[in-house]
């Protein structure tokens, strides 16, 4: 119980002073003139802390009085005495810090929840650990059945690309679907290949590449769109499996200091967008009627399906609980800068007239978003290229246009590279950067070789920039992509120190704690 009520009351503040600006400053206000009325008791006072408040007016505390999970009063000792009684469990924090639950701004909460039981790739540094770990699981597994897993990055073994030969070998019978850490490249061994009926002859879909051999075979790799050549074959995941790993996110979440996230979803290019609405539906419904819900969750859709979200708000309103909410709609414009697929005015050093791939058609994408926004929706759209982003921001400024004035947030998820100019606009438009700092330590030693020293140094995670521009900064992980620690993403986002490098990558980028503890 005091666990609930400390969790509780933390996220709880969090709300107040993070979605609700206007009723934070009527909620501080009434708090600050509050005498309680006779009777009223606190479960739990906490004393003798720093408690870290986000408000301009009082930005920090030593004391706070708690009853039934919300929160009666922050302030000093002495005007919180009145609450005492009996049954109030008083706790000396003896100087520690207490901070609101934290938000993490961009999750696939049940994606990483289903990798923490798959191959879990992340932080392989060896082609041949890579291997042995693929082997290892194939050894379990029943014959024919699925080895899945994702995580890997090929430029921890400096940059050579995993190919089907690495794993068909020990592999023979069981097909293989590995997605690289960015979610938009994939590994298929030889038999997931054939099973796909994936050949020399498949031509690349739109908005997607098959990796090939100089002869045309493929090699295995599939590129965003490219992926859907494959996972309509994959094994269907049990709506069982899809709850545990609700769980199973969940407490882990929990054990990051994490109370409540923003779901982007399962969804992802060359994935259906049908696996959102079935989350929503088998995990999300069950979890919430039947009281399992442990953290409080915004959940995102596609963009193709706004209008069925649309009638849900229309049917059922935002809150469904006080776990659950509806929030907007998600799309793709790029892929990501490790697949050489996010979008940029110039191409890639490392991969000649490759400039990126526009993964969803821009006029459909503005024909969705004027739509989505029209009826009320947030839109957040993924842009990581500084051609893409670009390309959003005028986007999101003609919709805004059209559409009249109105409170709507537009969100561009990532916003990694930014060309001269652009970080000043998301300001000027009141358009969230929703960025993830521990992206960073990924790049850091290879966007050079991506884009060369003058561009990475100029364009890359400006979130100083950002925060000059007074763009709303809101931080994330993009879990399963980067662990979901928000304490170590604080940290990157100050020190900006990559794994291994003595000095800060783009010094002039870092941002305060305090700063980042709000975002």
């Amino acid at each position: 119980m005091n666990l609930f009520i400390v969790v509780s009351a933390a996220v709880f503040l969090l709300i107040s002073v993070a979605y609700l600006p206007l009723l934070n400053d009527l909620y501080w206000s009434t708090l600050k003139s509050l005498t309680p009325p006779v009777g009223i008791v606190a479960d739990l006072l906490v004393r003798n802390g720093t408690i870290f408040t986000s408000d301009t007016s009082l930005p920090f505390a030593d004391s706070m009085a708690i009853r039934n999970g919300r929160i009666l009063k922050v302030g000093s000792f002495a005007t919180l005495k009145d609450f005492i009684g009996d049954g109030t469990m008083e706790v000396n924090l003896e100087g520690k810090i207490v901070v609101p639950g934290f938000i993490d701004s961009h999750v696939h909460l049940i994606s990483g929840g289903l990798q923490m039981a798959q191959v879990g790739l992340r932080g392989v540094s060896q082609k041949d650990e890579f291997c042995k770990m693929v082997k290892d699981a194939v050894q379990i597994a029943k014959e024919g059945s699925w080895i899945l897993g994702g995580g890997w990055n090929n430029d921890f073994w400096g940059g050579e690309l995993p190919s089907a030969s690495w794993i068909d070998e020990i592999s023979p019978h069981n097909p293989v679907w590995l997605i690289r850490m960015d979610g938009h490249m994939a590994l298929a061994n030889s038999l997931a290949l054939r099973i796909a009926g994936v050949t020399s002859l498949t031509e690349d879909p739109v908005g997607g590449t098959i990796m090939r051999m100089p002869s045309g075979e493929p090699t295995g790799l599939l590129i965003d769109a490219a992926m859907e050549l494959v996972t309509p074959w994959v094994k269907e995941i049990s709506v069982d499996e899809r709850r545990e790993a609700l769980f199973r996110a969940s407490k882990y979440a929990l054990t990051r200091g994490v109370t409540t996230v923003i779901d982007l979803g399962r969804y992802f290019p060359g994935t259906t967008d049908e696996l959102s609405w079935k989350d929503f539906q088998d995990v999300y419904l069950y979890a919430d009627s039947s009281k399992k819900m442990m953290i409080r969750t915004c959940l995102f859709f596609p963009i193709t399906t706004w209008s069925r979200l649309s009638d849900l708000k229309l049917q059922k309103g935002s809150v469904l609980s006080e776990w659950l909410y509806l929030g907007g709609v998600k799309a793709f414009i790029d892929g990501s800068l490790g697949s050489n697929s996010a979008l940029f005015y110039e191409e890639y050093i490392d991969s000649p007239d490759n400039y990126g791939l526009e993964v969803m058609d821009p006029e459909k994408l503005s024909n969705f978003t004027m739509a989505a926004d029209k009826s009320g929706l947030q839109v957040a759209i993924h842009a990581i290229g500084d051609k893409a982003n670009d390309m959003i921001l005028d986007m999101y400024e003609s919709v805004a246009a059209a559409n009249g004035d109105r409170d709507r947030r537009f969100r561009i998820e990532h916003a990694q590279h930014l060309a001269p100019g652009s970080a000043n606009r998301f300001g000027q438009l009141h358009i969230v950067a929703s960025v993830q700092p521990d992206h960073l330590l990924d790049d850091a030693d290879s966007v050079a070789k991506k884009l060369g020293s003058e561009r990475a140094v100029k364009e890359s995670y400006l979130f100083k920039s950002l925060l000059k521009g007074n763009a709303l900064l809101a931080l994330g992980s993009d879990w399963p992509v980067a662990d979901i620690n928000p304490l170590h993403s604080i940290r990157t986002a100050v020190k900006r120190i990559p794994p291994k490098w003595d000095h800060a990558w783009i010094p002039s980028e870092r941002i305060s704690f305090t700063d980042a503890l709000i975002a």
